[in-house]
């Protein structure tokens, strides 16, 4: 490969750094020069002036339906040049299964993130959060919670380890959030980042100013960060604590989102011994997370706890399988474990080991003074280490060897490796591989507060898991304490962090116009065609259809409860009915209510409504009597895309009766013709 010099991306241009200032980036295989790279001369005012100014404005015109789309764009892009980021992938010291995870599991993101904005977001600039709460008798004065993207610039300071996914994981919730984005990655494999990048600003798709990417130092740039910024990283804890603690962050209560040190702990449950499913997954996903990545993930195993009885066993069955991994060059197929990231990541992991064992850890598996795989490069097999004594073993609980280094250690009861695992102060990760539903109860709710996500494995899921090591774009990916305290990813609930929430008050007229979606209360628009005769992007927000009254006859009541048999006495005993504190005398059933509702709502024919999906948020407010009569009022509430093909029309369902009192109110959900 030819030695590039990395360009940073500032204000929509590409810009060299300081040719005087370049740090070496070498190959992890050989050591060989990959690349050279820094920031020298960048302006990190200008640029964070520009996202502020420039890109900020762009993205919050659009509404979220749009900015999925976008992210949409940029996933297929990156899925279509992968082979070109596969290559450059093999020289981080990672094999193809390794980049996987990282490019095509990056773009997977992206694609996940654009599919949970276009089914759960609206159409709008404006997220809803909880119910309205009224506050005033008559429903005139209400308030609401509402979510709006910080005008600010949400910086993105990245780890080594995962180059691509580590950015577009960060980068899915932000600009499906509306916040345009300043991306550092760390320097030891900025050129994979940087390619990647490089695809997204070539697909044309984002605005000017979305993104800006940084190759080097950054600078001064937190001296000119505002309480409307928010800084996301990930890395280790010292380097956190130390931005942390930046003056201007603390000054500005600048929101800052940390994903740092971890002692994940994997254990083999009580009940699951030699010869069990349960006995063999957990060595199988032990030796997994020790070489993947070369064991450089922030998720990965690094205590391996089993039961007392039990250790020899495990011990020389994950040894057996270690012994049987071939270290070598990536590129090759025969090796199941590449390189870590440099020479000088390698050595920092032998310190670490070091410090293991001289606080009585005893290497049971592996060399870590050898040099398997190419001459020059940054190997070492995969140490396993072993304590018979994790009480007093303290360095086990805190001590991370970053790479393929894992120590296993006895519990003698759960209550003992509930407090085991929770020595940790705070993870990122733990799996439990147990077929007792009690040692799960018990551990999960002994150890839950200590961790970010939990996952039990057994023989029922073991084929379809996706296993200890791997965060989803759908589940938070952070943990309590010595983990950073924070949250990444999970859905919508990532999207808030780039997000202010605020709390309204006025009139559901007024809030309604804000939110630019249906409040009840608010103004409708009465309309002539039946709205299902209209695709969905033909509905407004607010569009309403009235319907006639129907009277609900006692022969309607008595018909319903013997059809369905539902005679409960309340329908069908008139002194009953009386007696309860609830009712005047024999009531009409709440699901006869629904289904003379569908009936009074319903258009027939074919159309562009598809089908109705479900219902949500259920009340029934005023009994029905007999001889009382109903009518609903349905309106379009909200919409989102499904698809390409099929959208989701959420409609707000008033039923009411003769005198105007609501009777029943719930929100209908139709599959729609786009």
């Amino acid at each position: 490969m030819k030695t590039a010099q990395l360009l940073n991306y500032a204000r929509d241009q590409w810009i060299a750094g300081d040719s005087a200032a370049l740090a070496d980036i070498n190959s992890a295989i050989d050591g060989s020069l990959v690349a050279k790279t820094g920031s020298g001369g960048l302006d990190f005012a200008a640029m964070l002036h520009h996202a502020r100014n420039v890109g900020g404005p762009a993205l919050r015109r659009l509404t979220f339906h749009e900015r999925a789309r976008i992210i949409k764009g940029l996933g297929l892009a990156i899925l279509e040049r992968k082979e070109e980021l596969y290559e450059l992938n093999y020289l981080t010291g990672a094999t193809r299964k390794d980049g996987w995870i990282d490019i095509e599991g990056g773009a997977g993101t992206l694609l996940s993130f654009s599919s949970k904005g276009r089914r759960e977001l609206p159409d709008a600039h404006v997220l809803l959060d909880g119910a309205l709460e009224p506050l005033s008798k008559s429903g005139s004065f209400i308030g609401q919670h509402i979510y709006t993207p910080l005008q600010g610039a949400a910086v993105h300071i990245n780890a080594f380890n995962f180059p691509v996914w580590g950015m577009l994981e960060k980068l899915a919730p932000t600009l499906l959030a509306g916040m345009p984005a300043i991306v550092k990655p760390a320097s030891s494999t900025a050129y994979l980042c940087e390619a990647a990048f490089r695809v997204m600003i070539d697909s044309g798709l984002l605005p000017d100013g979305a993104v800006q990417l940084i190759v080097g130092g950054v600078g001064d740039l937190f001296d000119h960060l505002t309480g409307q910024d928010v800084v996301s990283f990930t890395g280790s804890a010292a380097t956190a604590l130390k931005l942390r603690s930046h003056p201007v962050v603390q000054r500005e209560s600048v929101k800052f989102v940390a994903e740092q040190d971890s002692l994940n702990a994997s254990l083999l449950g009580p009940d699951a011994g030699p010869g069990t499913p349960e006995f063999d997954l957990f060595v199988k996903e032990v030796v997994n997370e020790m070489t993947v990545k070369a064991g450089q993930k922030c998720t990965a195993i690094r205590r391996a706890m089993a039961p007392a009885e039990h250790l020899d066993a495990v011990e020389a069955a994950i040894r057996e399988r270690l012994q049987a991994t071939k270290v070598g060059d990536p590129r090759d197929r025969e090796s199941r474990m590449g390189a870590l990231v440099s020479c000088a990541q390698r050595d920092d992991v032998r310190a670490q080991i070091a410090k293991l064992t001289a606080a009585g850890a005893r290497i049971v598996s592996g060399d870590p003074d050898a040099s398997p795989g190419v001459a020059g490069g940054a190997f070492l097999e995969p140490i396993l280490l072993r304590t018979d004594d994790p009480w007093h073993a303290s360095a086990v609980h805190d001590v991370e060897a970053f790479g393929p280094v894992s120590t296993v250690m006895p519990y003698k009861h759960i209550a003992d490796a509930v407090a085991l695992a929770n020595r940790g102060m705070g993870s990122l990760a733990l799996s439990l591989f147990t077929y007792s539903p009690g040692a799960a109860r018990e551990f999960i709710q002994g150890a839950a507060a200590y961790h970010g996500r939990m996952l039990v494995l057994n023989r029922d899921n073991a084929a379809e898991s996706t296993g200890h090591g791997s965060p989803l774009p759908v589940l938070v990916h952070g943990g309590p304490g010595r983990a950073g305290g924070s949250e990444e990813m999970g859905g919508v609930r990532g999207v808030k962090h780039y997000m202010q929430r605020t709390a309204i008050q006025s009139t559901p007229a007024m809030i309604a116009a804000i939110s630019e979606q249906y409040i009840p209360g608010g103004p409708k628009h009465v309309i002539e065609q039946h709205p299902f005769r209209r695709r969905m992007s033909e509905l407004q927000i607010g569009d309403t259809l009235k319907t006639p009254s129907r009277t609900v006859t006692l022969e309607d009541i008595e018909h319903f409860a013997h059809f369905t048999g539902d005679t409960f006495y309340a329908h069908m005993d008139d002194e009953a009915a009386k007696a309860s504190p609830i009712f005047e005398g024999r009531v009409a059933h709440g699901y006869l209510i629904l289904s003379f509702a569908a009936g009074l709502f319903v258009d027939p024919d074919p159309g562009p409504v598809l089908a109705n999906t479900g219902l949500e948020n259920l009340r029934f407010l005023t009994p029905l009597y007999p001889g009382d009569s109903m009518r609903v009022e349905l309106t379009v509430r909200a919409k989102s895309l499904k698809s390409e093909d099929t959208g989701v029309v959420r409609w707000a369902v008033e039923v009411f009766n003769q005198k105007d009192e609501l009777i029943a109110t719930y929100d209908l959900l139709t599959e729609n013709v786009p």
